[in-house]
Formats: C-alpha cells, structure tokens, sequence
C-alpha cells in the first residue's frame, strides 16, 4: 500500500525503488536532516512502544550489525529484525526510521562516513524531493517505509 497522493509523490517513490539498500538509506537519513526541525513530537502510544522494542533490538548490535539490520529491511530479506519490522503499522515504521535517525544523531547507531557522497543518478530524485511541500514528504516517506520488511 502506498500513500502517495499525486503524481509527483508518485513518480518520487517508483524512482527511490529504483536505488540500491545502502542509497535508499541515506536519503532517507538526508530527508531526515531536512525535515526533523518540522517534525512534532506526538503522545507516547502503543505504536512508540513496539517500535522502541525494536529500535533497542537494533540498538544493541554492532555497528556492523545495526547496518546489516537496515538493510535487510530495506531489502525485505528473510531475518527475525525484517520480519519484526514488518509486523509494525504504518506509524510504527515511520517511528523506527525517526528513531534510528535520532539514534545516528546520537551516535548510538552506526552513521554514514563522513565522506559519503550520494551517487550521481540520485541527482534528479533529491531535485524532485526538494519541491515537495511537507505533506508530500511525509507521505512519500510513508509509502516507502510501509513497502520494506519481509515479506
């Protein structure tokens, strides 16, 4: 299920399923970083706590470890963490992502090298992300986060 409302959202989501696991995590770690100041904190709710029990399941890894878990979410590989993640609502998965990125602020979670660059093809896509009001960013971020875990 997707949230996209229009064709640009749309044309954004097809365009982020297109990237390798390891590129669709740092832009979503980059549209983090341009949307958190427009975030607002909700009431804690059932939904948080599930999400917490995964985020301190990833939490506890390895640096190494905490990526692999990402990606395999990403990728909707076989592992208990997808299939945990998948098991979420819709909230709880946009919870997760916030919380790993609050995590990569903190440095609890592994974080992207200083250095990395995002490859060129996402040129267009990052382009595109920027026209999006907020309301579009929200619901591209949901429609992508809803389509990874295990199937």
């Amino acid at each position: 299920m997707t949230y996209t409302t229009d064709q640009t959202t749309q044309k954004a989501f097809e365009q982020f399923q297109q990237f390798d696991a390891d590129t669709q995590l740092a832009l979503l770690w980059y549209g983090y970083l341009d949307i958190k100041d427009q975030l607002q904190p909700a009431p804690t709710s059932p939904t948080e706590d599930t999400g917490e029990a995964l985020y301190d399941q990833i939490k506890a890894r390895s640096k190494e470890e905490q990526l692999q878990a990402q990606r395999d979410i990403a990728t909707r590989a076989n592992t208990d963490i997808s299939k945990a993640y998948r098991a979420l609502s819709s909230s709880g998965k946009i919870f997760i992502w916030l919380r790993l990125a609050q995590g990569m602020e903190e440095g609890t979670i592994v974080q992207l090298p200083s250095d990395y660059q995002l490859p060129s093809e996402t040129d267009d896509f990052v382009n595109q992300i920027k026209q999006l009001n907020f309301e579009q960013r929200i619901n591209f971020m949901r429609s992508v986060v809803v389509e990874m875990g295990a199937k």
